[in-house]
């Protein structure tokens, strides 16, 4: 036996022969062992409770997230997570015995993410049509500009062109419904944005033909900022 050899033995606390051989039975309780501390360093959950736990990720996240990440996240085989993920787009869609629900899993861009179904689209509208009507903020004003002459055009373009963080005022111009989901790029998983017919309502045009020129007020380096 080696220096090397004999040291990891030392420090595994293991008692090996004075030959250094180890017999076929140490061999099965050494393999033995380090199955069981194998299957204790994975979450033991039943496959209702794995349903639920991606249906948890899913509800939270808002961008789409592939069946890999779900499976790295909860330390479980990608096939049963793959099997949660399907038995809950069937449950959404009403293919267990259950009503249709009024939102739906999709894939998109490689990913899955929850999204209100078509049908019910109209319930959200009138949700936020009925909703206490406040002002938005100087910085959602500007987003929302941003998104109206650029469009379609992501977050990250948006906050490059910004030149701050603004994920919580894209998340609160689209909960106002006045900007919506255009696509979701399959290379980059972003999804763009462009405005709604409630925002050309509010603004009194009929097309985003009607948006004011801006660039007479932009510095030369931004003339072409103007929507095409």
């Amino acid at each position: 036996m080696s220096l090397d050899e004999d040291f990891e033995a030392e420090a595994t606390g293991q008692h090996l022969p004075v030959d250094g051989l180890i017999s076929e039975g140490e061999i099965e309780q050494l393999t033995s062992a380090v199955e069981v501390e194998a299957e204790t360093a994975v979450i033991k959950l039943t496959e209702d409770d794995l349903r639920g736990a991606v249906e948890a990720i899913l509800m939270v996240t808002d961008s789409p997230i592939s069946v890999v990440a779900l499976a790295a996240a909860l330390e479980h085989p990608v096939g049963e997570v793959r099997n949660a993920v399907e038995s809950l787009r069937r449950d959404y869609n009403g293919e267990l015995g259950g009503s249709v629900r009024g939102f739906e899993l999709r894939e998109v861009a490689g990913g899955w993410r929850i999204y209100v179904r078509h049908d019910f689209d109209w319930a959200v509208r009138l949700f936020l049509a009925n909703e206490n009507p406040t002002k938005l903020s100087q910085a959602a004003l500007e987003t929302l500009a941003v998104i109206a002459y650029r469009q379609p055009i992501s977050r990250g373009q948006i906050a490059s062109i910004r030149a701050v963080n603004v994920d919580s005022v894209v998340k609160t111009l689209h909960s106002r419904g006045l900007i919506t989901e255009l696509y979701t790029d399959s290379e980059t998983g972003a999804i763009n944005y462009g405005t709604t017919e409630l925002t050309l309502e509010l603004l009194g045009i009929n097309s985003l033909e009607e948006l004011p020129l801006i660039s007479p007020y932009l510095p030369d380096n931004s003339s072409n900022f103007d929507g095409e």
